[in-house]
């Protein structure tokens, strides 16, 4: 069976966050609880993960002209992601990713939420919490809040697939392995399992 592209992404981010030479700087804000730091790091890691599945990044900073409106930022998504093949003009994209320091679960699902109405391929959700076992936690409440808000006829028709991934600050020590845990959303269910 071939592997999911979920998976396939996460091992490629998984690789970028090791090789890349902002993970030292995201390896220190997540140390520091400096989200800001975290989130601007994190950004051009993403944007390398998509580069290394061949795919054309999109975020602040790192400008495309894939579409015939270049820009920094699609649809108000943090990194917007797009395949290179192809003469069309218009193109959907292949990923999105939304980056959320917020430490309000809320806000958290009001990313999975914005994430869930685009139609992609593979939709990331990115968080950071203190306690690693916040993270169990906060993959229910989104279960619970955002996609239970799917009659299930709607929920069951969301196609490709959707991670969370958080990041623990009690889990710096074994970065990015032990920091970075994944989880991947079952539509069917309308519940998110360790990936």
């Amino acid at each position: 069976m071939p592997e999911s592209l979920s998976g396939l992404w996460y091992a490629k981010f998984m690789d970028t966050v090791r090789q890349h030479p902002a993970s030292a700087a995201l390896q220190e804000a997540a140390q520091r609880a400096q989200l800001t730091e975290w989130t601007r790091a994190l950004t051009t890691i993403v944007v390398g993960s998509c580069e290394a599945m061949a795919w054309k990044g999109v975020a602040k900073g790192h400008k495309s002209t894939i579409l015939p409106v270049p820009r920094q930022e699609f649809l108000g998504l943090d990194v917007v992601a797009f395949e290179h093949a192809g003469e069309r003009r218009w193109r959907f994209p292949v990923a999105v990713f939304e980056l959320e320091n917020s430490t309000a679960d809320d806000r958290v699902a009001y990313s999975l939420w914005k994430v869930l109405c685009v139609r992609s391929q593979l939709r990331v959700v990115f968080c950071y919490r203190q306690d690693s076992g916040d993270g169990s936690k906060l993959v229910r409440h989104l279960a619970a809040e955002v996609a239970r808000a799917m009659e299930i006829p709607e929920r069951t028709a969301v196609t490709g697939e959707t991670l969370v991934v958080v990041g623990s600050h009690d889990e710096t020590k074994t970065f990015p392995y032990g920091f970075f845990k994944d989880w991947l959303f079952d539509a069917n269910i309308g519940r998110f399992s360790r990936a």
